[in-house]
């Protein structure tokens, strides 16, 4: 059964409908000493119409607070399905993690910045600092309408300007920059923005709930992470680990939110 078509033609590295060993996906190494731990999960649509909403993030949320040793988490777009009136009910789901966490807004989070700001306290473009070594860019990519956007250009840069003497900078952000899946937008200049800084790690998104492997830009990887949420997409609701060593290195991983199983892995 070929489920997603378009994907063998773009070549992205990606799980089937079965578990297979996470070796085929890049031959990943975890870090023998892991010093940042963190979770990313995108597309819960909290209160979408026709859906168990409610289990399915009370599954994932149990599923994260199982993780050992985790940092943060980043919920990575589309917390709501479209109806204001949700966000301070997903806050409330959200605060039973046991870990910090931080909110990228997506294209059916359908709030304006002042009411983003008043309930997650931070603004929809963020940027913070982990223990002196691992900067996160969370970037908006949408408006009260649900247009889909290219990223704030300048904010982007500018972070990346303050963050260029760190050893790892993370970027999240809902959509995915370029039109490589069915619901991307193309912005180049993000993209070559990205490229043009070594410390940039990695790329995560979301948005796209059939797509959960990676692809590389000028050998930068963009990944993402499936959905817990929602009517479409893959069979299995995911999050994605990533491990961020002592030495360095980096590895990040599709885990299954019902049993933990590894699907894919791919070495950063």
């Amino acid at each position: 059964m070929n489920r997603r078509p378009f994907l063998q033609k773009l070549g992205i590295l990606t799980t089937s409908t079965m578990t297979l060993p996470f070796y085929l996906f890049g031959k990943m190494q975890l870090p023998k000493e892991t010093k940042f731990k963190f979770i990313t999960a995108s597309d819960g649509h909290f209160g979408q119409p026709n859906t168990d909403f409610e289990k399915s993030h009370q599954d994932l949320i149990q599923a994260i607070n199982k993780e050992k040793d985790v940092d943060f988490v980043v919920f990575n777009g589309d917390l709501i399905h479209d109806e204001p009136s949700l966000m301070p009910e997903v806050k409330k789901v959200y605060d039973q993690v046991q870990h910090p966490y931080f909110v990228t807004k997506g294209n059916h989070d359908r709030v304006d910045e002042e009411t983003w700001n008043q309930i997650w306290n931070q603004p929809s473009n963020f940027s913070k600092v982990h223990r002196d070594e691992l900067g996160m860019v969370l970037l908006n990519c949408s408006n009260p309408k649900g247009d889909y956007l290219c990223a704030d250009l300048d904010f982007a840069k500018q972070t990346l300007d303050e963050f260029s003497s760190l050893p790892h900078v993370m970027v999240f952000i809902h959509i995915s920059q370029n039109d490589w899946t069915r619901h991307g937008v193309s912005c180049q200049g993000f993209m070559d923005l990205i490229a043009s800084y070594s410390n940039v790690r990695a790329t995560f998104h979301g948005h796209d709930h059939d797509v959960d492997g990676v692809m590389l830009y000028q050998k930068k990887p963009f990944l993402w992470s499936g959905h817990f949420g929602g009517s479409w997409g893959n069979p299995f609701p995911s999050y994605r680990v990533c491990e961020v060593g002592a030495d360095g290195s980096a590895a990040t991983y599709l885990k299954r939110v019902s049993d933990g199983v590894i699907l894919n892995g791919y070495t950063l």
